[in-house]
């Protein structure tokens, strides 16, 4: 069921998610004979995925995901359940979106949907409309009529809306059979949402593709010229009957274009209580861009910042590094800097990406009287909870509001820019203040507190941790044997091992180090059989000398005194 497919109802497509990876948001009118029949946005995704598992590419399937009503997912019935089928019906899963299964290709030599049926309900309930006693497994009352012999109520649409059950159809979408029955059952058995345009205005930005933001709006009406978070709308359009239009407004329950905002992907728009939230782990990799052509180093600098501001699966660090969800992730970036923005670049090799935490507390303080800043600042910083906090036990009134805001933009910045890694995990105390007035500006605090923050974290002592993954791993059962001892060659940790029919499925912990390697032996040692899924799950010491030095080379900062800043101390 594909926006080129004869058979199929007119499809609105907003294209490829990335150059390479196929996940497309449709929105479907029906004809003027199934008028008002089907108002609810549809997800098709076509599991013919070049780089299925990825995890960078997870984040980014679940981020679209999250806007959906309601899925398709198409199943080859000649390939029959690939590794990337089992990942997206997990997805789809876990965040809870109704789903049809459509088992394509059954005219093709060498198809088999019944078997693909038996490998779908091996990863979710699977059934078959009409099949009343697959049904009954997991509905009491289709289930007490059943063996009372009575008519069974008519329950698939109830367990197809709240995930329980996957109805299953078949055909070809080239020869258009079975298509009928999907498009009705489109109708019939996802949820159909009434969202109210005059409420409240509601809607999540869930792509952005050359300085247009694409939102789905729950509620509300969005209108040209309206001011929301992010700016003010100056271009607004809408897709409908397969392309875009310009509009004047555009309701709740439709997909809007938008250009003059000033957003990221996952941002609200309007209320935010209707959204969905979406929370990205932490990413694992960090390479450096060079562009081909050094004359475009300013221009490469300026692309990836705006699209570091656009997502927030790609973050901008020291000078051209960029964090990474994954390897296949560059061929994104490289794509998108090429088409978009037309710089040619290379990568770096991939690093991991840690974080450095306290050992300990340090304080420092520099006084107005002995620096060339006009202002005193002293820092106390320790271990704290998660992230970093700020706090005073100076007098609020011993600075100007502004004096304060730049010590702590600037305390904030150099955490996570100044050094090799980010530090965090820790509570900062500003514990002196002192200014001369009118000489002293905001400026000069911002660069004093670099000074004094770096000296108080060379006394306190960092430790540099490394992400660990948690890994599912799938594998053929009469593998185990094999796949388990080279998985310890490369740090990997299993925890369980669990037998699911002709699979086993083992999970553990990893070292975001050696992911990459893991991926690649797993192909030749599991027959390409393999599905490999990771997420983040914390970081770890990786230390073991105590203070360790954590500053890029040269980056020690020189007063304007000529003085030099102690940055550190030896491990």
């Amino acid at each position: 069921m594909g926006p080129n497919d004869a058979a199929a109802p007119r499809l609105e497509g907003l294209g490829d998610l990335t150059p390479t990876f196929s996940v497309t948001v449709l929105h479907l009118h029906p004809d003027a004979d199934q008028a008002g029949a089907f108002r609810s946005l549809v997800g098709y995704l076509r599991t013919e995925l070049d780089t299925p598992g990825h995890p960078d590419f997870i984040a980014e399937v679940e981020r679209v995901l999250a806007v959906l009503d309601g899925a398709i997912l198409v199943v080859s019935a000649v390939e029959g359940v690939q590794a990337q089928t089992r990942i997206l019906l997990r997805a789809l899963r876990r965040l809870r979106i109704p789903t049809l299964i459509f088992i394509n290709k059954t005219d093709r030599r060498g198809a088999g949907p019944d078997r693909v049926l038996a490998q779908l309900n091996k990863l979710a309930p699977a059934v078959r409309p009409g099949d009343v006693e697959a049904l009954a497994e997991y509905d009491d009352d289709v289930l007490a009529a059943y063996l009372d012999g009575q008519p069974a109520p008519d329950r698939l649409r109830d367990r197809t809306c709240d995930v329980t059950v996957h109805p299953v159809f078949g055909g070809s979408a080239i020869t258009g059979a079975g298509i009928g029955a999907l498009t009705n059952a489109i109708t019939d058995l996802l949820p159909v949402t009434t969202p109210d345009p005059t409420a409240p205005l509601s809607g999540t930005v869930f792509k952005i593709e050359r300085g247009i933001a694409h939102v789905r709006l729950h509620a509300g009406t969005l209108r040209l010229r309206d001011r929301v978070d992010g700016g003010k709308v100056t271009v607004l359009g809408m897709f409908d009957r397969g392309g875009p239009v310009s509009m004047r407004a555009v309701p709740a329950g439709r997909i809007a274009t938008v250009q003059g905002l000033d957003v990221r992907v996952g941002d609200a728009i309007g209320d935010a209580r209707s959204s969905t939230a979406h929370h990205f782990p932490p990413p694992a990799l960090e390479t450096v861009v060079h562009p081909e052509d050094p004359r475009q180093r300013v221009a490469l600098h300026a692309a990836l910042t705006e699209l570091a501001r656009q997502d927030p699966l790609i973050g901008l660090r020291n000078d051209l590094a960029i964090s990474l969800y994954g390897e296949v992730q560059k061929e994104v970036v490289e794509a998108t800097l090429r088409t978009e923005y037309g710089i040619a670049v290379t990568f770096s090799d991939s690093e991991v990406m840690c974080v450095e935490r306290l050992c300990g507390v340090g304080e420092a303080v520099r006084y107005k009287e002995h620096n060339p800043y006009a202002a005193t600042v002293g820092l106390r910083v320790e271990p704290g909870g998660p992230g970093v906090r700020f706090r005073l036990v100076v007098e609020l009134g011993s600075l100007p509001l502004s004096f304060f805001t730049a010590v702590e933009e600037s305390l904030r910045d150099e955490l996570r820019h100044g050094r090799r890694w980010e530090v965090t995990d820790c509570l900062i105390t500003m514990t002196h203040s002192g200014y001369f007035s009118p000489v002293t500006t905001a400026g000069h605090f911002r660069d004093l507190t670099r000074v004094v923050l770096r000296d108080a974290l060379a006394e306190a002592g960092t430790r540099v941790h490394e992400p660990v993954l948690r890994f599912h791993l799938e594998i053929p059962d009469d593998l185990v044997g094999t796949v388990l001892p080279a998985m310890t060659r490369v740090h990997a940790i299993p925890h369980t091992t669990t037998p699911d029919g002709d699979l086993c499925v083992v999970e553990g912990e990893v070292p975001a180090a050696h992911v990459h390697d893991l991926e690649r032996r797993l192909p030749g040692l599991t027959r390409g059989e393999a599905v490999l899924l990771t997420t983040f799950d914390r970081y770890q010491a990786i230390s073991k000398t105590g203070v360790v030095r954590s500053n890029l080379p040269g980056r020690h900062l020189t007063m304007p005194d000529g003085s030099v800043s102690a940055l550190e101390r030896a491990a």
